[in-house]
């Protein structure tokens, strides 16, 4: 009896889940995306795989990176990594997923806008000041 793992995806093609994510451009190299995969920062069905995995069309993707989560569903395989447009055309991301980053992009903006900038360092001239400053009587 054959797994489905062992079924090769439509039009004869088998892909590492490793070589779709890098071909899907949610990484710049199948060695992070291969890390990413064994860490558990990328996931099929909810499960934890290897990047020799197969991904199957309408299997959802879960890839989380840098703080933020993309859940989305193969629309189609390729082990060749093109240019942007051609990649969108392998997955679509869940509404859910979508306005949940962007929630969170939008809470990280306002954090960062809110938080008080430190101007660093103090200079020599700075330190002088202070050091006669807390000297005097």
């Amino acid at each position: 009896m054959k797994r489905r793992d062992d079924v090769p995806a439509a039009g004869g093609e088998r892909i590492r889940f490793d070589k779709w994510l890098w071909a899907a451009r949610f990484y710049k190299t199948r060695s992070l995306a291969s890390a990413a995969i064994d860490a558990g920062q990328a996931r099929i069905n909810e499960e934890r795989v290897k990047p020799s995995r197969p991904p199957h069309v309408a299997d959802m993707v879960s890839v989380r990176k840098e703080g933020l989560t993309w859940v989305v569903e193969v629309l189609a395989l390729s082990d060749r990594r093109g240019g942007a447009a051609d990649a969108a055309l392998l997955y679509r991301e869940t509404t859910a997923s979508a306005q949940a980053r962007d929630a969170l992009i939008l809470d990280k903006r306002a954090a960062r806008a809110s938080a008080p900038e430190t101007p660093g360092r103090p200079t020599k001239r700075q330190r002088r000041k202070l050091a006669d400053f807390l000297q005097e009587p």
